[in-house]
């Protein structure tokens, strides 16, 4: 749950995050109708997003670059900082190869906006469905200052032609995002769009694609 930037809420959870560049699908309806999204949820392992959700967004991105370049960037969780600018810390609670049941803490500033106070977010993430380079779902809460989001977040991981198409799918809930869903659901997004913007920038960089 499943993924937050200086101009997102996340949780990772979510996440991831949690994504960009070609939006998929996004209501935003009143707190307590019935959430209806024009995109069909993504899946890990038969397992999706929330579906009563109020705050939710999907995208994606074409990636140019190895699949097991983009992957290894993603599932090494604890070098998030290195190339996510807002990532301030990553701590794995849990040791040996990135698999359901990881965990893993990690913080993020949240900037202010007409119900929140600008804060940090402290995240503990749950790997709860990850099928190795082709999916990851993950789930959690958020919680900083007059702030809690529960989040869940899944990623899909496709090769095409060129490259690997990311996608990425994120519900948030709880009593501050829900008290204004426009105003979460663009922070949402502007959050995961910066994921794979970032995400992108960081596989496509000379570095990561010399031959081996």
């Amino acid at each position: 749950m499943s993924g937050i930037r200086s101009t997102r809420i996340r949780a990772a959870l979510f996440t991831a995050p949690l994504v960009a560049i070609g939006i998929l699908g996004t209501a935003v309806v009143p707190a307590g109708a019935t959430t209806s999204h024009p995109a069909k949820s993504l899946t890990c392992r038969g397992e999706g997003v929330d579906p009563k959700a109020h705050v939710r967004h999907r995208t994606e991105t074409v990636i140019h670059a190895p699949l097991r370049t983009i992957w290894k960037l993603q599932a090494d969780v604890e070098r998030w900082p290195s190339w996510q600018g807002a990532v301030t810390t990553v701590n794995r609670l849990d040791h040996g190869p990135f698999r359901k049941g990881s965990a893993f803490r990690w913080t993020t500033p949240v900037p202010p906006n007409p119900t929140t106070p600008a804060t940090s977010l402290e995240i503990t993430s749950t790997v709860e469905q990850l099928k190795r380079n082709s999916c990851i779902r993950w789930a959690g809460p958020a919680i900083g200052e007059g702030l809690r989001i529960d989040g869940v977040h899944v990623w899909n991981f496709t090769e095409v032609k060129g490259g690997v198409r990311v996608s990425t799918d994120e519900t948030h809930t709880g009593a501050q995002v829900e008290a204004d869903v426009p105003t979460a659901t663009k922070i949402l997004r502007q959050g995961l769009e910066a994921w794979l913007r970032e995400l992108k920038t960081a596989a496509e960089a000379p570095t990561h694609n010399r031959p081996h």
